[in-house]
């Protein structure tokens, strides 16, 4: 009859919200429209602020000014919002406010999909320009140029150690470091058929495929490791023939529409890498102490008995810790070496400072990477 009521399709029905449901999504509602008006005041204010850096020539980005005002929020912190998820709100917050003063172009190792991408937006926010570059040395290249305001490179894995060829660069390019970022790496196997069966080679970045070893070793030994530029470069190739895996992110993933074959395959379950961000110093100055800084430096010194403690006694003597030590051949055919020195501290502070004067002495070759606020999570 057509004055019947229309009845639901059959597992359709959906019970009534519960009054006190509805009146705390009103609130909710409510407290969404303060935030939006809130965060809109923070980017008039941001506007202002931008106004007043121009007439100053002064630069946008300030990384120190950043990691002191998520510290401080942070400390203020009365929950129940975990200060982990902190410093990704706030850094969304600010990379739109950042936008509407001047777009900020990052360079990272792509194509779209590559763990360096992803680290670009976690550390700037996602209201930037996208620069992806075939290689890390593009990376620096673009960011040298102008073509990008800032590079983001990888130099550090908790699992194979440093990235050779980033240190290499940074012995001879103009670029400093202006602050540093961490990412979680989780390797996936990516493939066009939801199965491992006659996957005959499995296109990486090598540090992945190293990353991979045991787990490649177990399930595939008889699959070549092909070694590409980048993870999602890999995914790229593995997306356009079934015989091919990549190891990639989920992101990467989707972008190139591929099966998650086998999850979490990196041999440590607790993998990062480190990226440093880079820049030109003409363009934007060295970042001030922020309280929480690292200095960054590679040195090499005489090949003689007591060349080492000549570089660790100025440390020990102004107290002055140091983070990491990496030693990396000179190619001189001499069994000479350059070390990548990280130290806890801002050469504005004295005992820093005195420190790298007396280490600078020590030294043949020195030369100071940058000084930037340590990652904040």
């Amino acid at each position: 009859m057509a004055d019947e009521p229309i009845q639901p399709p059959p597992g359709d029905t959906q019970p009534a919200a519960q009054p006190a449901l509805l009146a705390l999504r009103d609130q909710i509602d409510a407290l969404d429209r303060d935030l939006l008006a809130l965060l809109n005041r923070r980017a008039s204010i941001a506007l202002q602020v931008g106004e007043i850096k121009k007439k100053e020539g002064s630069v946008v980005f300030r990384p120190e000014r950043e990691a002191q005002v998520i510290d401080g929020l942070k400390a203020g912190n009365p929950g129940p919002l975990k200060n982990d998820n902190i410093a990704p709100i706030w850094r969304e917050i600010m990379s739109a406010c950042r936008a509407l003063e001047t777009p900020t172009r990052v360079a990272y190792l792509g194509p779209s999909g590559t763990f360096s991408e992803e680290a670009a937006l976690g550390y700037f926010g996602s209201s930037i320009v996208r620069v992806p570059c075939a290689s890390i040395d593009e990376v620096f290249r673009n960011t040298s140029a102008g073509v990008a305001d800032f590079g983001v490179v990888p130099v550090e894995n908790s699992t194979e150690g440093m990235v050779a060829r980033s240190l290499d660069i940074f012995l001879t390019t103009p670029l400093f470091i202006i602050g540093e970022t961490s990412l979680f790496v989780r390797h996936n196997l990516l493939r066009k058929d939801n199965s491992l069966d006659a996957i005959e080679a499995v296109c990486a970045h090598p540090q992945a495929l190293a990353q991979c070893h045991e787990w490649l070793s177990l399930h595939l030994p008889q699959a070549e490791r092909r070694p590409v530029a980048s993870n999602a470069e890999g995914a790229r190739q593995a997306g356009q023939d079934a015989r091919l895996a990549g190891i990639a992110s989920v992101r990467a993933a989707n972008e190139y529409g591929l099966h998650v074959v086998a999850p979490a395959i990196q041999d440590d379950a607790h993998n990062r890498t480190r990226f440093a961000i880079v820049t030109d110093p003409h363009r934007h100055p060295a970042p001030k102490a922020s309280g929480h800084d690292c200095t960054s430096l590679v040195v090499s010194v005489n090949n003689r008995p007591g060349a080492m403690y000549d570089i660790l006694a100025p440390l020990k003597k102004h107290g002055v810790s140091m983070s990491r030590l990496e030693s990396r051949p000179a190619r001189s055919g001499q069994w000479e070496y350059y070390f990548f020195i990280d130290l806890q501290g801002h050469p504005d502070e004295s005992r820093v400072d005195q420190a790298m004067k007396e280490l600078r002495e020590a030294c043949a070759f020195f030369k100071v990477l940058g000084t930037y606020p340590v990652d904040v999570h």
